[in-house]
């Protein structure tokens, strides 16, 4: 199937599927004597799989690595585990972070009311 209708297929743009090629989610295409690509019906799948991941969490390197890993086979849930626990850590980093930046920005906001604003001795 040409590029344009994988695209549509997966919900993607063309571009992206060029791009997932690139960066190695997909495996490059067959090329018809046009030049045009002709990938597999199992491309619109791969990039679901891929968006899906990422949609967890997952950077598109470690996508391109769990599929990797897949496509050698033997892989389980208990064996690739790792990786979720990987992105609930960094979730759980970033909530952290931002909690953080929520209560120094609250205690900003407190000090605005109090007639203490940080913005007032500012020059610009």
């Amino acid at each position: 199937m040409k590029i344009g209708q994988v695209a549509s297929e997966a919900g993607v743009s063309v571009d992206t599927v060029r791009f997932y090629e690139r960066r190695g989610v997909l495996p490059a295409a067959e090329r018809r004597p046009s030049g045009y690509r002709d990938f597999d019906a199992a491309a619109v799948e791969r990039i679901r799989l891929a968006k899906s991941l990422q949609g967890l969490g997952l950077t598109l390197d470690e996508v391109v690595d769990a599929l990797a890993a897949h496509d050698a086979g033997g892989t389980t849930c208990e064996s690739e585990r790792w990786r979720l626990e990987a992105v609930v850590d960094r979730i759980d980093a970033k909530m952290a972070e931002l909690a953080r930046a929520r209560h120094a920005a609250v205690a900003s906001l407190a000090d605005c009311r109090a007639g203490r604003c940080r913005f007032a001795g500012m020059r610009t």
